[in-house]
């Protein structure tokens, strides 16, 4: 079964890569989306095993050997997809979101020529994240983990007409090139302290490397702290954490559907699967979790302060994706992993909600993003306002502390900033803190979001901006979509279908499954058998915060709703007051704290300056002007020179002849004269 899971993608992708012009762009689409979706019905079966009955699971892991791989003198590495607890999580994640991104696209992308290629870099997109999270050493997850790259890279830039995607693409490549370095890196740190690249013989090892250090030019490092390092290293690369970050949004220039699956279920939460597959190691380096915990507290904030001000629909839900893997972070930082996989899980259904119900909002209003020109879409778009509504209250954490009444975000969000307050200390503090004020914003920015694209007068039938956003338009979508009237339309059954189930997991993900990633110790010791490690100490810790703790929350998102609420809905110009009153904090938030241009002028311009001087200066004027043509016109002359000797007439050849005995001649003769 598990291997059904794995490779249908991969068949999939093959057969519409390879011979879509021959079967043609329906068969292409029907072929992969029906085996995504036997593969998500599949891996539903496994984790249903997990779930229902849990103690009667055969084993906690089961390996299925594919090949022999690796063999290289002690080294010996087989192909084997593991399957455990954390693995059937993922499994359901990635294909069930992927399924449904596939039937969406059936839709979105009816008009464009190359979707036979498109669902072929879909399905392998798929492949790679399941052989990601069926790894069973460090090599083939590290061969998942450039996967689910080099597709990113693919899908990124689908539009290749299109500069802007070219350059998205381009960028998101580099950036995580600079993690994966890390990432590899920390591979072969963690062969050379533990001896092993298999995971459960690597996890037996760590014990034995407490107190042992690691000697770098004149300093001495824990060795478990490195190791663990260099794989955050790669894990903030693929999770877009604070200052790897920025390849995330310019994502967006991709089609919706890439959107939803890179932010919803593959790429961005590598890093998070990683972290937590790799407990046992992070449990070994205390030094380690604190960075792990303060780089997430620090993501959540910052993206949740830029969201603030975003007016391209698309990116104020990608900023919202980098905030909400910050939350993960801290989980995972302050040894609750659990709680990091339980918001993984829940916010791969609101946020692939969010973003294709953001792909519908722009098919309706014919490829435009900017919220500015939207307003007003609630009864044009009623289905596509509901399912939005439902993805906003469960991303906002919409429920009542202490009852099981909440969406899904709900639960987990709340499980994650409980778990902060419990790490107590200057770090607990700044951590809880942080995500409470990034609650707050993002309750702000979303329901911003809904005001502007739904209520309100509608602005779409003219160019209108409200003053709060004044610059930075967005890029709208390529306009495919012929045939229809310039009055904005509800998409069609085959891209709502896919929301109307993604809506049903937003709603119910955080209340049935809340017991098994954030309930008792125990529970959750027997749900997830050893695949991640528990804290009986920590996970008591964190239920028994104070009651305030429990509602800070649900009171910070009250307070964004009603900021939110007052300045879209009651007084409509108070946003451009207040940007005009803070014109430099605006443009800051606007600007994205510049971290682009701060980039541009440490990293970029030197490279490309580099890059002129060694093109300009050694490969023009040194091996081409100096050495091609120059010594290679030298050389040519000469031999033009050389050749005219050879005339080719004999009385030629026989007066030098003659020369050259006379010559010989006069030098035996001198030389002689000398001597004697």
């Amino acid at each position: 079964m598990i291997q059904a899971i794995v490779f249908f993608p991969l068949i999939g992708a093959l057969v519409a890569g390879l011979l879509g012009r021959i079967i043609g762009h329906r068969t292409s689409e029907y072929l992969t989306t029906g085996l995504l979706i036997v593969s998500a019905l599949l891996a539903w079966v496994v984790f249903s095993g997990y779930w229902f009955a849990p103690a009667e699971a055969e084993a906690s892991v089961t390996k299925v050997e594919i090949l022999r791989w690796v063999t290289s003198g002690p080294l010996e590495l087989n192909w084997i997809l593991r399957v455990d607890t954390l693995t059937a999580v993922m499994l359901v994640v990635v294909t069930t979101v992927s399924s449904l991104v596939h039937v969406y696209s059936i839709g979105y992308m009816a008009d464009d020529p190359y979707r036979a290629r498109f669902f072929a870099y879909l399905s392998l997109f798929t492949f790679a994240m399941l052989m990601l999270v069926t790894a069973d050493n460090f090599l083939q997850m590290f061969f998942g983990w450039e996967g689910v790259g080099l597709m990113s890279y693919l899908l990124i830039g689908f539009w290749y007409t299109r500069p802007s995607a070219n350059a998205a693409a381009i960028k998101a490549f580099v950036v995580n090139r600079v993690g994966d370095f890390g990432f590899a890196l920390g591979i072969f740190a963690a062969f050379m302290v533990l001896g092993h690249l298999g995971f459960d013989d690597a996890f037996a090892a760590v014990a034995g490397q407490a107190g042992k250090t690691m000697h770098f030019l004149s300093w001495d490092f824990d060795a478990m702290t490195v190791v663990c390092l260099l794989l955050f290293m790669g894990a903030m690369g693929k999770s877009a954490q604070f200052l790897l970050h920025t390849w995330l949004p310019d994502a967006m220039e991709g089609p919706t559907p890439v959107s939803a699956l890179i932010h919803a279920a593959t790429m961005v939460t590598a890093g998070v699967f990683m972290v937590a597959r790799l407990s046992p190691m992070f449990d070994a380096s205390p030094f380690a979790m604190s960075v792990v915990f303060t780089v997430g507290a620090i993501t959540a904030f910052f993206a949740a302060t830029v969201g603030l001000v975003q007016n391209d629909i698309k990116r104020v839900i990608a900023y919202s994706t980098c905030s909400q893997l910050g939350y993960m972070f801290v989980a995972l930082g302050a040894g609750v992993y659990s709680a990091g996989i339980f918001h993984l899980f829940t916010h791969a259904f609101f946020k692939a909600l969010l973003f294709l119900g953001a792909g519908s909002v722009i098919h309706a209003m014919h490829h435009e993003q900017d919220m500015r020109n939207m307003g007003g879409l609630a009864k044009k778009i009623p289905r596509t306002y509901w399912m939005m509504l439902i993805g906003t209250l469960a991303l906002t954490g919409v429920g009542i502390p202490g009852t099981p009444l909440g969406f899904a975000g709900f639960f987990s969000k709340d499980a994650i900033i409980e778990t902060a307050y419990a790490v107590g200390g200057n770090l607990g503090t700044f951590g809880f803190w942080a995500l409470v004020i990034a609650a707050m914003f993002t309750s702000f920015y979303s329901w911003r979001l809904i005001h502007l694209t739904f209520h309100g007068e509608a602005r779409w039938g003219h160019a209108h901006a409200p003053a709060d956003a004044h610059d930075h338009s967005s890029h709208a979508e390529p306009d495919t979509d012929h045939g229809h009237s310039h009055e904005p339309h509800e998409s069609p059954n085959v891209m709502l279908v896919p929301l109307y189930v993604l809506a049903a997991g937003a709603v119910l993900a955080g209340v049935v499954w809340h017991e098994n990633f954030f309930g008792h110790a125990e529970e959750i010791t027997e749900f997830f058998k050893g695949a991640v490690t528990v804290s009986t100490e920590r996970m008591e810790a964190a239920h028994a915060v104070p009651v305030l703790v429990s509602w800070s929350a649900t009171i910070a998102m009250l307070i964004g709703f009603g900021a939110a609420w007052y300045m879209y809905m009651v007084d409509k110009a108070a946003p451009a007051r207040l940007a005009a009153a803070n014109p430099g904090l605006y443009k800051f938030l606007l600007n994205k704290w510049y971290f682009d241009e701060l980039y541009d002028l440490i990293f970029v311009r030197p490279a490309n300056y580099l890059g002129t001087a060694l093109w300009k200066g050694f490969d023009d004027w040194l091996v081409d002007q100096t050495i091609v043509e120059g010594l290679g016109h030298r050389v040519r002359d000469v031999t033009n020179r050389v050749v005219k000797l050879q005339s080719g007439y004999l009385y030629h050849y026989a007066f030098v002849m003659l020369i050259g005995i006379a010559l010989l001649l006069t030098w035996v003769i001198v030389s002689a004269g000398l001597l004697g």
